[in-house]
């Protein structure tokens, strides 16, 4: 029997669609939340990242500060910008697109945002209250996979979860987030990697197997044991010569062959990526309610 697709763009505008009602309530007590953007360069993917981000933000009436600088602009320029966003009380949340460019120093970057404001989750006072369970914001992917896993019917408490991939942005704050002790969590977690021995004898003993290895076809079907669950985290370009573009986009997972015995599974594209930009919107409105203590 078939996986049941997870449909991430559905489950997004599900997340969205609520998130338009908070904002509308905030509104007619006269709070906007504000998200500021920052783009350092001209990378192809960035511009396109965040335009969506931006577009975004409009559909569920978050006030976008877009801010586009050229490759050449210095340190401290970028931290005069980042420090006056931290204190420009229209702004809630703070996103500074990575990868900046070389000669720029990304990790005093992201430590000059105010923890407050880290909507990204990647300020090392946000990960650290996240690791002992104290109010933070989650970084959006983790956290996308969480809602997409809960909303989908997929019980976490209890289950036998494998992580392939060991990330800052994904696989770290994701087991970390797993295994809390709380609604979302109390699962069993194990974290596979490139030095892990025997992936496969790890992978199908898994209720929950979440690829975020970053490379096409790490799990296959022979991987997966019948009726687990499959998030696909990856994002991969392989040469197509069908495509107008030349390339197509897939997951670490052989999706056709896994879907034959997943009882769930998300595809690529239009699973995990479209969470990432939700929960984004999601900690903005929750940085201006607690500016407000709404």
């Amino acid at each position: 029997m078939a996986a049941q697709v997870i449909d991430g763009k559905q489950v997004a505008a599900t997340l969205r669609a609520e998130l338009k009602e908070q904002v509308a309530k905030l509104k007619q007590k006269g709070i906007v939340p504000g998200l500021g953007v920052i783009l350092v360069g001209d990378d192809p993917a960035s511009k396109s990242y965040i335009t969506a981000k931006e577009r975004a933000c409009e559909d569920v009436g978050i006030y976008s500060d877009d801010n586009r600088l050229p490759a050449s602009t210095s340190q401290e320029d970028l931290l005069a910008l980042v420090k006056k966003m931290n204190t420009n009380p229209k702004i809630n949340g703070i996103l500074v697109q990575l990868p900046l460019p070389e000669g720029l120093d990304e990790s005093e970057v992201l430590l000059a945002i105010d923890p407050a404001k880290d909507v990204d989750g990647f300020h090392p006072m946000n990960v650290g209250k996240m690791m002992v369970g104290e109010e933070a914001f989650l970084p959006c992917t983790p956290h996308g996979i969480i809602q997409l896993l809960l909303r989908s019917g997929v019980t976490i408490e209890g289950a036998n979860v494998v992580i392939v991939g060991r990330s800052n942005i994904v696989g770290k704050p994701l087991a970390n987030m797993l295994i809390q002790k709380n609604a979302t969590g109390n699962a069993t977690v194990t974290v596979c990697h490139t030095r892990t021995k025997n992936l496969a004898e790890h992978t199908r003993q898994a209720d929950i197997v979440i690829a975020a290895a970053g490379r096409p076809n790490t799990i296959t079907a022979d991987m997966v044991r019948q009726g687990a669950v499959v998030i696909d985290v990856g994002v991969n370009r392989i040469e197509d010569a069908t495509k107008k573009k030349g390339y197509r986009l897939v997951g670490d997972v052989d999706f056709e062959p896994v879907s034959e015995k997943a009882s769930f599974i998300t595809p690529v594209p239009g699973g995990v990526g479209p969470m990432t930009i939700t929960m984004l919107l999601y900690n903005t409105v929750e940085s201006a309610k607690r500016a407000v203590k709404v």
